[in-house]
């Protein structure tokens, strides 16, 4: 079973840059995207040319902003939008499917802000999201994928000296909640299958960044450990074009 994960900056916008041709090539079962920009009925128009996959949407309630879809080919047992937190649950930026053998965790976590305004917000959604994957992972397996917003490691950022608790996505309050939800069970599939590797999954428009890559790891799939013998293998498309995240995935033999 292949999946993907991609942040796509618009639904809309993505499927005029070929998402059909990005999609056949990464050939996968299940592909969550984040950032669809759309309400549930624009993304369920946008993907009609996409055939062979049921699709799923948690939109916000602010129009044109957030949001995260799922589409599979084989159908969940059961699809859940957000975590049950009133406050967390406004931006549709949770959407779980599950399936026979595991919860598949598709989110959308919110930026800190310019200026770090949003930082605080930041810590609690981290807090409660780790226990709402613990609630899950008391019933079957949990693999969370999505634009985390963070960078884990030094190793994932171009200029970590510069972006450190200055910049969102590289503060040691975000860093600190990916190890809490790492401390509860989780892999990082991508960095433990290549622990030396510099790759990233997201560039600024600005200045050619991608062009020099210059850029954030930070889109995941996190794994819980009971599952990561199955992972076979694990992937960030750089080539893939469309978006200013790209995609990344992972093989599982289930």
């Amino acid at each position: 079973m292949k999946l993907a994960s991609w942040n796509v900056n618009g639904i809309r916008a993505v499927m005029k840059k070929d998402f059909d041709q990005s999609l056949s090539e990464l050939g996968c079962d299940v592909i969550c995207l984040q950032e669809t920009k759309a309400q549930d009925d624009q993304v369920t128009e946008a993907l009609e040319p996409i055939e062979g996959f049921h699709v799923y949407s948690n939109s916000a309630g602010r129009k044109g902003y957030s949001g995260t879809a799922i589409l599979t080919k084989t159908k969940p047992v059961n699809v859940q939008r957000d975590m049950g937190v009133a406050k967390h649950d406004e931006e549709g930026r949770i959407l779980t499917a599950e399936f026979d053998e595991f919860y598949l965790v598709n989110t959308y976590v919110p930026n800190s802000g310019n200026k770090l305004v949003r930082l605080d917000y930041r810590k609690k959604w981290d807090a409660d999201m780790a226990d709402f994957l613990t609630d899950l992972n008391q019933h079957k397996s949990v693999i969370l994928c999505g634009d985390l917003n963070v960078c884990h490691q030094p190793i994932d950022i171009a200029r970590p000296k510069a972006n450190y608790n200055k910049s969102a996505g590289y503060t040691q309050v975000e860093i600190d909640g990916l190890s809490t939800i790492l401390a509860r069970g989780f892999t990082d599939s991508w960095r433990n299958a290549h622990p030396d590797e510099v790759k990233y999954s997201w560039w600024s428009y600005r200045g050619g960044a991608r062009q020099k890559n210059i850029g954030w790891r930070l889109d995941y799939f996190l794994v819980n450990n009971d599952l990561m013998s199955n992972v076979s293998d694990s992937f960030i498309k750089n080539e893939i074009p469309g978006s200013d995240h790209c995609p990344v995935g992972l093989s599982l033999d289930i």
